[in-house]
């Protein structure tokens, strides 16, 4: 199976950006599957109804959300009525939607997506997220169950997003870090057959501080002091993520490739 993820889409720019290259990706990776988190699509904070449906009509078999995940007061109905958006599974008890999915894909394979929000520097205190994925993957043994896995690890610490790779290895078949909007250097597939990307990157501009335009994040750098709210930034966005090749038998990874298309970054293909 062919799987794509993209990270954090920011703003306007990101959401254009992934409604002009996904179907081009799509069609050009001949994609089985594709997972986008979109927690930051709408203003930079949250996710409202008509963004999801933006991104789900561009191309995105399933959507995640993040610690962002309610910013935008609509989506705590929205995501009781449509599916394909998916919350973290250590969000709170009492939260709209579900955290996991078995999601159809061709040829009658069957793909789970599950998302944990991280414990490490977060603002709040999430339930443990290893525990929760542990229970996740049980329920839906790869190879068996399901034909593919990806667990999506939403944190700021590098170190956090590694562990989860390591304790979900041989038993997912991507694990893919989102957040913190910068794509890292280090997508492998781990001993056990799990590709793992510490973090996918953003769908955003890149000329700028994690996709908000620059002078208000440098001037709280600069003087500790807020003046203004952010604003994400406008320039031409570039599309980042993970692309991931697996075996239908197994549902292990053959072949890991970072995804990097228009905007102001090199460019990489698979």
């Amino acid at each position: 199976m062919k799987l794509l993820f993209l990270g954090d889409v920011v703003g306007r720019a990101g959401r254009a950006a992934v409604a002009r290259h996904l179907p081009e990706l799509r069609r050009d990776l001949a994609l089985d599957f594709v997972v986008v988190n979109g927690e930051n699509a709408t203003a930079g904070a949250g996710l409202s109804g008509a963004h999801a449906r933006l991104l789900l009509e561009a191309g995105a078999d399933c959507v995640t959300l993040g610690d962002h995940a309610f910013d935008q007061k609509d989506m705590l109905s929205f995501i009781e009525g449509e599916p394909r958006v998916i919350r973290p599974l250590n969000f709170a008890r009492t939260a709209p939607g579900r955290g996991a999915r078995v999601f159809a894909a061709p040829g009658g394979r069957k793909v789970l997506v599950a998302q944990a929000l991280g414990q490490v520097f977060m603002k709040r205190p999430f339930d443990d997220p290893f525990s929760a994925v542990d229970a996740v993957l049980k329920a839906h043994p790869l190879g068996g169950a399901v034909q593919a896995a990806i667990v999506e690890i939403h944190c700021e610490a590098t170190s956090e997003k590694m562990g989860m790779g390591h304790w979900c290895d041989g038993r997912a078949s991507l694990v893919v870090g989102a957040h913190t909007h910068v794509p890292t250097a280090d997508a492998q597939i781990l001993p056990g057959g799990t590709a793992f990307q510490s973090d996918a990157g953003m769908c955003g501009d890149y000329d700028s501080v994690i996709g908000m335009e620059k002078l208000e994040p440098m001037r709280r750098f600069v003087t500790g002091m807020a003046k203004e709210r952010f604003t994400p930034a406008a320039g031409e966005a570039t599309v980042c993520g993970t692309y991931v090749e697996t075996d239908d038998r197994s549902g292990l990874a053959t072949r890991v490739a970072m995804v990097r298309v228009g905007g102001r970054l090199q460019p990489a293909l698979p």
